[in-house]
C-alpha cells in the first residue's frame, strides 16, 4: 500500500514522500482500518520538520486523523468489520490502510461522509474541549477566536455558535474575512493585525470578551490580553505564529482572567470518560446539523504537497482532506 512517510526532518518537505509498504498487521487492542479520508492538521505539518511537541523517531508515517471502514477488530472492541469510524493516532493516518488504537475511534455521525468524518475529529474536540470543558461557554457571552480561518479556528466558530455564544471571528489575512463570514457565519469578523481591541471594545459594547480561543500565538496573544473581559479566560491552543508569548503575571492578576492551556489530545487520554462523553457529544451536535466541519479542498493522497504547501502558506480556509485510494 501507499503511505506518506516523513524519511528526514527537513524545512521544505524535501524529507517526506509517498511509499510503498507492506499493509499493516492488527495488534491486539487496535482496529484495522482501511482509509476513504485523511485531513491535514497543522502538527502534521511541524511534525516533517521537528518542531512539535510530540517528536516521533524517524521514519514515521505522517497523519493525525482520518475515517475510514473496519477490516477487522477484537471481540468486545465495539467495533465489527464494516462498521464506519473516525478518529486516530499521533501518526499513521496518511495511508490506505492502519491498525489504529481501539480507543482513538468512533463512529461517523449519521449522515456525514467519510471526508467530513476525518475533517471533524480533531479540530471539533479541540474546540469541544477548550470552549465547553475548560471554560464552560455559555448563551450570550462573548467569544473571541483567532485563526478563524483555520480548521481548528473555524470549529470554535461553528462550536461557539452552536453553544449559542456571540462570535467575533480574528483573522490575519484581510481578504480571507469575507469567506470567513460565508463559511462560518460569526456574529463578527475582524482583522487581528496590529492593535485589535479598539474593534473587539467596540464590538462588545465595552464589555470585551468572557472567552479568548488562541491557536496563533505571538502578537496576537500579547493583544489578546487586553480583550479579555475580568473574569474571563484565555484558551492557549498553539503557535501558529511561530513565536511563543510570555505574559507578566500582573496582568492576569490586575485584570481578573484565567489563562488555560489546551491539550485536547492528552485530556482525553489523561480522562478517558470525558473523551469518550466529549465524542458523544460532538456526534449528537453533528446529527442535529448544528456543527458541521468546513473542508477546503479534497485531494488524492499523491497531491499531498499541495495540501502541505497550501497550509505552509496560510492560503486554507478550513480543512485539506486526503483521498488515500484515489
Amino acid at each position: 500500500m501507499q503511505v506518506l512517510r516523513v524519511e528526514t526532518l527537513s524545512n521544505d518537505l524535501s524529507g517526506t514522500a509517498l511509499v510503498d509498504m507492506p499493509t499493516p498487521e492488527r495488534r491486539p487492542g487496535e482496529v484495522l482500518v482501511r482509509i476513504h479520508a485523511a485531513s491535514l492538521n497543522f502538527p502534521d505539518l511541524l511534525m516533517t520538520r521537528g518542531e512539535y511537541q510530540f517528536k516521533p523517531p524517524v521514519p514515521f508515517t505522517s497523519g493525525l486523523e482520518c475515517a475510514g471502514e473496519v477490516i477487522e477488530a477484537d471481540p468486545g472492541s465495539g467495533f465489527a468489520r464494516g462498521d464506519r469510524v473516525m478518529g486516530g493516532n499521533k501518526t499513521g493516518a496518511f495511508a490506505q490502510v492502519a491498525s489504529l488504537p481501539a480507543r482513538g475511534l468512533s463512529r461517523i455521525p449519521g449522515g456525514f461522509s467519510y471526508a467530513q468524518g476525518a475533517a471533524m475529529g480533531a479540530a471539533y474536540s479541540t474546540a469541544y474541549t477548550g470552549l465547553v470543558e475548560l471554560c464552560a461557554v455559555k448563551p450570550g457571552q462573548w467569544v473571541l477566536v483567532h485563526g478563524a480561518s483555520g480548521g481548528v479556528g473555524l470549529a470554535a466558530v461553528d462550536l461557539a455558535k452552536a453553544m449559542g455564544a456571540r462570535v467575533i471571528a480574528a483573522t490575519g489575512v484581510d481578504a480571507k474575512r469575507s469567506a470567513i463570514e460565508t463559511i462560518a457565519e460569526p456574529d463578527h469578523v475582524i482583522l487581528a493585525d496590529g492593535r485589535f481591541r479598539e474593534a473587539v471594545s467596540e464590538i462588545t459594547g465595552g464589555a470585551l470578551c468572557d472567552i479568548v480561543f488562541d491557536p496563533v500565538g505571538g502578537d496576537v496573544f500579547d493583544e489578546s490580553t487586553r480583550c479579555v473581559a475580568f473574569a474571563g479566560k484565555l484558551v492557549v491552543v498553539g503557535f501558529t505564529s511561530g513565536r511563543i508569548a510570555e505574559v507578566a503575571t500582573n496582568i492576569p492578576l490586575i485584570k481578573g482572567f484565567s489563562i488555560a492551556g489546551l491539550r485536547a489530545g492528552e485530556y482525553a487520554r489523561r480522562f478517558p470518560e470525558r473523551g469518550k462523553a466529549i465524542n458523544a457529544a460532538i456526534a449528537q451536535l453533528a446529527e442535529a446539523g448544528r456543527i458541521d466541519p468546513a473542508i477546503d479542498r479534497t485531494l488524492p493522497l499523491s497531491r499531498w504537497r499541495e495540501g502541505f504547501e497550501a497550509m505552509a502558506n496560510r492560503e486554507l480556509i478550513g480543512k485539506v482532506v486526503f483521498e488515500p485510494g484515489a
